[in-house]
């Protein structure tokens, strides 16, 4: 290869890790294009979160820094804009750094100054370390300060506006409870929220020089709920049906399978959009030297133990999905070990020749990827406000603030019900999140 690879970024919100067709085929997923990744790359079957929350995650895939130290420990907290990024690195090392949708490193809830993205979606992208890009609004950031202050505040609400759809994509969105928050949207298909990312996205792909290299990020707002499709994506699912969420006792069991089918329904969208990308890629005659990697920021309960969105321990919150393809990286492979989303930090530096982060924990995944070794780490760590998980592909350790602490099988016991002795092995798990994290209390 003569110079970096480029390094494109297919990063959705809220997708839990089993529900791809290569992983869950019982679903009955049309993802031919995801499916396609892994057969040309590693699929990671053990991949988590850094935390099982937006801001946070992003965060630490920002600096490479685990959870504890990434200097956002919730949504309320804006990325401290004196603490470097990856796209800086990589930004100096002479890539043209893109990206488009739901970056969520200003999220900081709670203070109307934060709910801004500029109208063009340019606030902060150069202090991150972006050559170009268009951060938007996410569902609820976008409606919610829309509904209150008045006015668009981003780029999405503001095209919306503009078009005369804001005030009925807002309205949707203060009804949600009598839909189980799953429903179909007034919008067309071109104002949906994903398609105008994608759109955004591949204008800045087509853009590109063919002389230097490139980072593009595709922050998709989906699967994130609410669980909102077009009456297009809707069609092929209104019949479809699925199996019911673990441990759930809601009454209305409609609403259940059609926030699932609306799930699906996104999923599917979004695969369509790889596939465009892919063949973008493809046509600027690019896709020998460019790595692809396929990853979410945290999963989505969906009903499983009674539990929406994310913020638990659970495995369908805290699991991602990773696949990662191009060129030197192993063709239809499989990896069982632990990794963490930060890793992936690690690894685009790595792939870029760029500088490392200060303070970096994130651990390259090129060797792994290249076939160079078979070993990454015993465990990672994620964590989130009050609990810190400590997972080795098998079995998690979940430690709480208030010392208690509980130790699953997730080979035989997979929905996490109910937490076993093995003293040694929680014994081994809690060494490991000792020295990642001393202050945290073990009980």
């Amino acid at each position: 290869m003569d110079r970096a690879p480029n390094l494109l970024f297919l990063f959705p919100d809220q997708h839990r890790p089993d529900w791809l067709r290569c992983t869950s085929p019982q679903l009955a997923l049309r993802t031919p294009h995801i499916d396609g990744l892994a057969e040309r790359g590693v699929r990671f079957t053990n991949a988590v979160c850094s935390s099982p929350l937006c801001a946070p995650s992003r965060a630490c895939l920002a600096s490479g820094r685990s959870y504890d130290r990434c200097g956002v420990l919730g949504n309320d907290v804006n990325y401290p804009l004196d603490q470097a990024t990856y796209y800086q690195r990589l930004r100096d090392a002479g890539y043209r750094v893109a990206g488009v949708g739901k970056f969520d490193l200003h999220k900081g809830l709670g203070d109307p100054e934060n709910l801004w993205w500029e109208l063009d979606g340019s606030r902060d992208l150069d202090a991150w370390g972006f050559t170009e890009g268009i951060d938007n609004e996410g569902k609820f950031d976008g409606s919610g300060s829309y509904r209150r202050l008045g006015e668009p505040r981003g780029p999405y609400l503001a095209m919306l506006q503009q078009r005369g759809l804001a005030d009925a994509y807002v309205e949707e969105h203060t009804r949600i409870k009598e839909t189980m928050g799953a429903y179909t949207t007034v919008l067309p298909d071109d104002a949906y929220c994903d398609n105008w990312v994608a759109h955004n996205g591949m204008k800045f792909l087509r853009d590109f020089p063919r002389d230097q290299p490139w980072h593009l990020v595709i922050n998709f707002t989906g699967p994130h709920n609410p669980m909102d499709v077009t009456a297009s994506m809707r069609q092929r699912w209104e019949d479809v049906d699925f199996p019911e969420p673990h441990a759930n006792d809601e009454p209305d069991r409609e609403g259940l399978l059609r926030n699932r089918q609306n799930y699906a329904a996104m999923i599917e969208n979004i695969d369509d959009h790889v596939g465009r990308f892919l063949d973008e890629v493809e046509r600027r005659g690019e896709l020998a030297h460019t790595i692809i990697v396929y990853a979410s920021d945290h999963g989505e309960m969906l009903g499983d133990h009674g539990r929406w969105g994310k913020s638990t321990w659970h495995q369908p919150s805290s699991g991602v999905p990773l696949i990662v393809t191009g060129p030197d990286v192993r063709q239809g492979a499989v990896c069982d070990l632990p990794v963490v989303l930060h890793d992936l930090t690690a690894s685009f530096l790595d792939w870029g020749g760029a500088v490392q982060l200060p303070e970096m924990e994130g651990q390259t995944l090129r060797p792994l990827l290249e076939g160079a070794t078979s070993s990454h780490r015993d465990a990672v760590v994620s964590g989130l406000h009050e609990f810190r998980i400590v997972y080795d592909g098998r079995y998690k350790l979940v430690s709480f603030r208030d010392g208690e602490s509980a130790l699953y099988d997730l080979q035989e016991d997979p929905w996490e019900d109910v937490a076993v002795a093995k003293p040694a092995i929680a014994d081994g798990l809690r060494e490991v999140l000792h020295a990642e994290i001393p202050t945290w209390r073990i009980p």
